[in-house]
């Protein structure tokens, strides 16, 4: 166990819903001691976000809590991972890291949070692709993300903890073991990817975009980035192919094919993210209708008429 995750058990969202606890966690980070005041900011769900101000600018800081204790979430690797994109361009620079107060500091991004709608806009596909590609193309991540990896680790704290599972979702493993299957078969390189990209962790500052929030961040294949994006904002299936073509400058059958089913694991993995957030995190969210909201959009696709397609074509040479 790291000295970040000694110092943060016991210190929940609730906790720190007092604005004095936020100001001691402020007080312990060196880089913060020059603050004018601060502002919290919404949206986080496994941290609290505190806008900062600095006599040369503001910045973020994101202070982790116990509530994601059991995501398996690297507060090192986070740090490591947010100074490898913030020098390949994709992200704003880190300005510091106090690993015992858990807090990672970066430069706030003066712009326009994303919704789902702005990722479903046509015009927004090539700028994304853009920034994925500046992302994948700079230093490489602290480690690996396998989200077939992940989904074994969170469905073994399910099990273990008494979550809710949604119906029939032990039902679909083996569905979900034949996806693994075929996107073993011809794997693409690695790149350091994002891995979490759901709307709000782009900002448009009005010349270009910033991916932000690398918790989940690793080295994993680039289909799994545009399948996540493609997943996350509930992009129809025809605008899968253009984002692909943006990215790569082809959208073949079989790269088309591996990033809808990479899309298909983020749904099915990610359910269980919220199952063990229902269960155990103390954040006002509706964790459960989230997953479930996820969950039944990968049972479409498990049931649907083009899954038999999708994994000979991703298995078929590019």
């Amino acid at each position: 166990m790291t000295s970040a995750q000694r110092d943060v058990r016991g210190r929940s969202a609730s906790t720190l819903a007092d604005d004095r606890a936020v100001e001691q966690v402020l007080d312990a980070v060196p880089c913060l001691a020059a603050r004018t005041g601060w502002q919290r900011v919404g949206g986080g769900l496994t941290n609290v976000n505190a806008r900062v101000h600095l006599p040369d600018g503001d910045v973020i800081a994101r202070i982790a809590t116990d509530d994601a204790a059991l995501l398996a979430i690297d507060r090192e690797a986070e740090h490591h991972n947010s100074l490898a994109a913030a020098r390949s361009g994709a992200a704003p620079a880190v300005v510091g890291y106090a690993a015992e107060a858990g807090v990672l500091v970066v430069r706030w991004v003066e712009g326009r949070t994303f919704g789902a709608g702005d990722v479903r806009d046509p015009a927004n596909l090539p700028r994304i692709a853009a920034v994925c590609r500046l992302l994948h193309a700079g230093p490489r991540f602290a480690g690996d993300f396998d989200m077939f990896a992940v989904q074994r680790g969170y469905l073994d704290v399910v099990t273990e903890r008494g979550f809710r599972l949604p119906p029939r979702y032990l039902d679909l493993m083996p569905a979900f073991a034949d996806v693994a299957r075929a996107l073993a078969v011809r794997p693409l390189p690695t790149v350091p990817c994002h891995n979490d990209l759901l709307a709000e962790n782009l900002v448009d500052d009005g010349e270009r975009l910033w991916l932000v929030d690398y918790e989940y961040a690793g080295n994993n294949e680039a289909c799994f980035e545009l399948g996540n994006v493609w997943s996350e904002s509930t992009l129809p299936v025809d605008a899968l192919a253009p984002l692909v073509e943006a990215y790569f400058g082809t959208a073949s059958p079989a790269l088309v094919a591996r990033a809808r089913l990479f899309g298909l694991a983020s749904k099915y993995g990610w359910t269980l993210w919220a199952s063990i957030q229902d269960g155990a995190s103390s954040v006002d969210f509706d964790f459960w209708t989230w997953g479930m909201e996820k969950y039944e959009r990968a049972v479409e696709e498990f049931d649907g008429p083009d899954f038999a397609r999708l994994l000979e074509e991703a298995a078929a040479p590019d």
